[in-house]
């Protein structure tokens, strides 16, 4: 995130989930790392690229996740393997939507 321009500050809690459940993320949804920017969340291995997307559309939502570690999202690059994923808009009842899909065609 850093590379792509964004501030970073680390915290290092004992339990995500308490994170999450405070900034109203529901749990399916998640992952190793929640990070906030801009008002909204972003949960797992987002790519930069989402979330500039994300930023400037200004949906009304909770925010980004990606549920797992899917090989070849940032930050979890295996060699050349590349898992297909999806990038997950949570609206603000929980609900999903897939906002992008990796990799992309």
């Amino acid at each position: 995130m850093q590379a792509a321009g964004f501030p970073v500050k680390v915290t290092l809690v004992d339990d995500t989930a308490v994170m999450r459940r405070r900034v109203g993320l529901p749990e399916r949804f998640g992952s190793c790392h929640t990070a906030l920017v801009g008002g909204y969340v972003l949960e797992g291995h987002v790519p930069a690229t989402e979330v500039k997307r994300l930023l400037a559309q200004r949906p009304d939502a909770i925010g980004l996740a990606v549920p797992g570690m899917p090989a070849g999202s940032p930050g979890m690059e295996v060699g050349t393997r590349k898992d297909p994923y999806q990038v997950l808009l949570i609206d603000k009842r929980g609900r999903d939507t897939v906002f992008a899909a990796y990799p992309k065609a």
